[in-house]
């Protein structure tokens, strides 16, 4: 059977820069099914999803639902639901939880502070304190997007679960489901596609130990999408994989061609030439449609190390 995650993987389509863009993200726990566009149509009360899109617009914050691997009939509305909230900039990143008893009260929330870094409404409002936990590994399995969410991503999210790995949850939408099964690794925000559950052990086990797997990494969200790119090719390049080791701290041009500088904890800086093509040939973007489309592709044209005064000029 051919889907879109099928012909994407046969036409070698790149997978770096192509995260969903989040400096900050908000998940709520709640079981049971899922439609398309999860917010407002689960069992969560559509008229509070709304609101959370509202509220979440322009913050930097992305609101996801998340749940258990496993069978999802509904079990009535749970009497406890855990939540969490991560920031994902590198050198400033956390992760906090909390369990609460009525989701309304995410509303009273400070998006903005949240999108921006600062947990202490989280803390205030729902009694959240930070996580000691494993890193949480979300795997999307949302079939009412696309069907390869479905038939890849929940037997993965199953198989982690079933074999002792901790921090498994569902998403219900990471975007690039021609990726499929796409994860998502918090508290430091690397998305990754076309992952298999040793591959998934791999990435954990490092993300434990504050490190990045690059090999099949999507970028991180914390950056619009030429910069997941630059970073990457950098890290590449420099054998650099410690998680909070470099930040994205310029971006100048716009598509189809931008200059990304990467700068390392210790100085160091690098200028990074990203230019925007298009994934040939024509190929449907999702199994829900028959339209063909040429998804856009980042691809580093060049990475220069800048010399201590260039570095300083930009």
């Amino acid at each position: 059977m051919s889907t879109c995650s099928t012909v994407s993987r046969d036409l070698d389509e790149p997978i770096a820069g192509t995260a969903a863009t989040a400096r900050t993200w908000l998940l709520l726990e709640q079981p049971g099914p899922w439609g398309a566009h999860a917010l407002t149509s689960s069992h969560l009360d559509p008229v509070l999803g709304r609101a959370l899109e509202k509220a979440a617009k322009g913050t930097g914050v992305r609101v996801a639902l998340i749940r258990r691997p496993g069978r999802h009939a509904d079990c009535g509305t749970p009497s406890a639901r855990q939540v969490y909230v991560s920031h994902t900039a590198p050198g400033s990143g956390w992760l906090h939880s909390a369990t609460i008893r009525d989701p309304q009260r995410l509303l009273d929330l400070d998006f903005a502070a949240l999108g921006a870094g600062d947990h202490r409404s989280f803390d205030t409002v729902l009694d959240g304190r930070p996580h000691t936990g494993t890193p949480l590994a979300l795997v999307c399995t949302n079939g009412k997007r696309d069907r390869c969410c479905a038939l890849l991503g929940r037997p993965l999210a199953a198989e982690l679960s079933a074999s002792g790995v901790e921090g498994v949850w569902e998403v219900t939408h990471l975007g690039g489901h021609r990726f499929s099964p796409t994860l998502l690794v918090l508290p430091y925000g690397y998305a990754y596609g076309r992952v298999g559950a040793h591959a998934v052990k791999e990435i954990l086990h490092s993300a434990q130990d504050g490190r990045i797997v690059v090999e099949g990494c999507r970028g991180n969200s914390a950056w619009e999408r030429p910069g997941q790119a630059a970073e990457l090719a950098v890290r590449a390049a420099t054998d650099e994989y410690a998680a909070d080791a470099l930040a994205v701290v310029r971006t100048e041009g716009a598509a189809p061609r931008w200059e990304v500088t990467v700068a390392h904890v210790d100085g160091r800086r690098w200028r990074v030439v990203v230019a925007q093509g298009a994934s040939l040939p024509p190929r449907a973007e999702s199994c829900g449609t028959s339209v063909l489309g040429s998804p856009a592709r980042m691809d580093v044209v060049a990475v220069r190390e800048l010399t201590p005064a260039s570095a300083l000029a930009s």
